[in-house]
Formats: structure tokens, sequence, C-alpha cells
């Protein structure tokens, strides 16, 4: 019998959401001077939460200016020991902050609170807390002092606050100014950042956000004031931003998609590695470009990692993401979720075997079942796309060299995980497979001392740790 869960909704009392709001600019809030207002909505219930302004050229101009002056007048001359001490209080206000910034990301992006709660918004205090103590030790980075100057970030809707803390706490730390795109869909924990940086007393235009869609990123990656530019997101946006500032002297780094391979060894401890599994690909409704996507199982032991996978998935609660009891919770977008469901549709075609959890979808809003196909051949579209989705691809495998070879065998190379009791066979798989992150006996653990990125149609560059630095420096 199915133990029932009463619901434990997080209030909603704890977030004043603003009908409208601007962009923040040189310190201020302003109103933009061109392109219409964005709505962004819940994506569990499809509610309005609020009008947000859509940055123009003329917006970017003004962002990119303030942030020069910063740069030139007050942060770039600043004593790295002084810039430690803003993000130092950055980070305190976001612990202070962080039951509102979580239930806000929860409400907006579509993620479960305890997710929020627990992993986003502490990793977000962490990677300032981690990079205010770098500030007035770059010399000791091993990638010199000089910061680049303006940096262009353009972040993703998966891990909004987190996504923002990656890109603006080394920026900040090497010396650099930032003017910040958050994705359209999620843009309101970004703005509350803003209200953080006011709170902080940072000097004005040091962090700049312009909210839009995908015109503002554009325009604001191709600008001429810009030194540096990071993005996150997709691998064909990628291509176009690479494409865009080829040619000039501006930095870039790449963090793109993922179709990351999960090994279980018939040796693995079972009933761990479900949960990593499970972990892997229904963290964050699979909107994670690191996710453990593709599955691929040791002959010998496939269906009986099969069968407790899929009693694990039946007990896995779709819904409310502000309900303390909730494992998986909305698709982010109608759009995200229109792909998703097309994706499946063709693995279905291609004749791969459908199983979704036994589960009641709320009528409104975006959801889709955690589901897994099984049958699945490398020639299947869903084992080599990124479906961004809570969607399972399952492969069998005989032998390790078999598993290495079908992992590789992918345009990507973001991460992958290793299930196995032999530490010999971990080290010997991790020198093997291209990817710039490997777990073992583990999924999607993440600390800021710990860099991150891909290989190949991944991107380049490092985020996270010493070397997350080394974008944002000179030499």
């Amino acid at each position: 019998m199915a133990f029932e869960y009463a619901p434990a909704p997080e209030s909603r009392s704890v977030v004043d959401i603003r009908p409208e709001y601007g962009l923040f600019i040189d310190g201020a809030f302003v109103a933009a001077v061109d392109g219409e207002p964005m709505k962004t909505v819940d994506p569990a219930s499809e509610e309005v939460l609020a009008e947000v302004a859509q940055a123009g050229p003329a917006d970017v101009d003004k962002a990119v200016a303030a942030a020069r002056r910063a740069y030139e007048k007050v942060w770039g001359r600043m004593p790295g020991a002084e810039r430690a001490k803003y993000l130092f209080r950055i980070a305190r206000i976001v612990q202070e902050r962080a039951r509102e910034l979580a239930v806000l990301e929860s409400i907006d992006n579509g993620k479960p609170i305890r997710e929020s709660r627990d992993v986003d918004i502490p990793l977000v205090a962490a990677h300032f807390f981690y990079y205010a103590g770098w500030a007035d030790k770059l010399a000791y980075a091993g990638f010199g002092t000089t910061p680049l100057g303006v940096a262009a970030q353009v972040i993703p809707w998966n891990f909004p606050l987190l996504m923002l803390a990656w890109k603006i706490a080394p920026a900040l730390a090497a010396g650099n100014t930032v003017v910040l795109k958050p994705a359209e869909t999620t843009p309101l924990t970004a703005l509350v950042f803003a209200e953080i940086c006011q709170q902080a007393d940072l000097p004005p235009g040091v962090v700049n956000i312009v909210t839009g869609a995908g015109d503002t990123g554009r325009t604001l990656v191709e600008h001429a004031g810009v030194d540096k530019v990071a993005f996150t997101g997709s691998t064909e946006v990628g291509r176009q931003i690479a494409r865009s500032v080829a040619g000039t002297s501006k930095r870039v780094t790449l963090e793109l998609g993922g179709k990351a391979a999960n090994i279980v060894f018939d040796d693995a401890a079972l009933d761990q590695a479900v949960e990593g599994i499970v972990n892997g690909i229904f963290f964050n409704q699979g909107h994670v470009c690191c996710a453990g996507s593709r599955l691929l199982v040791q002959e010998s032991v496939a269906d009986e990692v099969l069968d407790r996978l899929k009693r694990r998935m039946a007990t896995l609660r779709v819904g409310d993401p502000l309900d303390k009891n909730t494992d998986v919770g909305a698709i982010n977008s109608a759009e995200q979720l229109a792909r998703i469901r097309t994706l499946a549709g063709i693995g279905e075609e291609e004749g791969a075997e459908r199983w979704s959890a036994p589960c009641v979808l709320p009528e409104r809003g975006f959801w889709f079942a955690p589901t897994i196909f099984t049958g699945v051949t490398q020639a299947h579209r869903i084992a080599r796309e990124e479906i961004f989705g809570p969607v399972l691809s399952v492969l069998t495998f005989r032998t390790p060299a078999e598993a290495i070879e079908k992992a590789n065998n992918t345009p990507y190379g973001l991460s992958a995980g290793i299930w196995t009791e032999k530490g010999s066979r971990i080290l010997w798989a991790a020198e093997r497979l291209r990817a710039g992150v490997v777990w073992a006996n583990t999924f999607n653990k993440f600390d800021p001392t710990s860099p991150f990125g891909g290989f190949k149609e991944s991107g380049y560059g490092r985020e996270g740790g010493r070397q997350g630095l080394e974008a944002y420096l000179a030499g």
C-alpha cells in the first residue's frame, strides 16, 4: 500500500513579486527605452507573475557604458581585498534572503522547492564566498592579475540564480564589471539579485542586468564595448555566438549541451546506482545540461536494474513545486514541453519501448511524467539528441571497452557517471571517457572549488574553482 503524504506547501507570502520590473542599469531600476515588455509565467499554473522590460539596442548601450565607467573609474582600480568585502556582503545577504529566493526560484522556474532550497541557493552563496576569498589572491591563481574589462554574460533558464552566481562571482573577484542577461522565462531571481546588489552598496555600474529575449542577448554579445563573452545554453546558440565574435579580440567561454552516459557495471551496488540514476536524470525535471540521460547498464544486471528503477520511479511525486514532498516539478515552458513530447514520440516511432511512471498530472501547467525508453540503440534520436527533460534512454553493454565506446559515441562531452565497486575500474574508465566531469558512484554533485566544463560540442572553458578565474583575467 502506497503511503500518501499530506500537502506541505511552502508559503508564497515570503515573496513580494512586483507587477512590473524595469532594467537594472548603473545601480538603479530604469524603464526600457524601446521594446515591448514580456510576461513571465508560473509553469506550474500558467499564471502570469509579472511584466518584465525587454531591453533594446539603446538599453544595451546604456548598460555597457555604465559597466565601462564603473570598471575604469572604480572597480578595476579597487584593491582585491576591498572587492572581496562586497562579495562577502552579497554572499551573506543571499543567505539571509535564502527562503525568499528559493520560493521565487521555484515559482518562476517550476523546480521543486526542496531543490531550490537545499541545492541552488546554498550553492549561490557558496560561490560568492569562494570567489570573495580569491579576490585578493589572484597572483596565486596562476592566470595573472589584470582583469579583462566588461563581461557580457548570458544565462539559461534551468538554474537561473545559480548560473548567475557561476558567472558574476568570478568576474567581480577578478576585477571585471558585468552586463548580464537572464533567460526570458526566468528573470525574477536575477532582478531580486539586483536588489541585493543595491542592499550590499555595490558601486553603480559594476553589475547591470538587462532582461529580454534572444535579440537582447545577441545585441549584448555583439556589442563593440564588451571585452568578454560568457554563455551557458544550447549548442546551437553557442555556435552562433562563436561565429559572431570570430575575428574580434573578445574572450569567450561556452558551456553548452550534453548527453551524459551513466554507466552501471555488474558489480555496482544496485540500490545506490538506482538512486544515482534517478538523481542523474529526474533532478530539476531533467533540465540539466549534464543530466545522465543515457543509461548504459551491463547486460548481466540489466533486467534487475530496470526492475528496481521502475519500482523507484513509481514512488516519485510529480506536482506542485512549492510542496516539500514533490520530487519532480513542472516543465519550464510550453515550448520546452512541446520539444520533449516531440522527441519522446520520435523514440516510439523508431521502435524504442516507452514506460512512464504511473502518476496523475495536474490539469493546468506544463507537466511530463518521468519516462524511460528501453530497446534503444545508438541510432535512435533519443540516444543522440539532448531532450532536456525527464526522459532516460537505456542501452546495454557486455564489456567495459564497449561501455566506453558507447559512452563516447556522442558529439557532446560534458559529464559521465561510473557505478562500480572497483576503484581501479573507476580510474581506468575516467581516463578514457571524453567528458569534462566524471562522477564515481554519485551524480550531479557540485562544489564551487571544483571546475566544470566540457569537451567537443559541450563547449570550452571552465567555470568554478581556481580555473574559473582564467576566463576573466588577461594575464
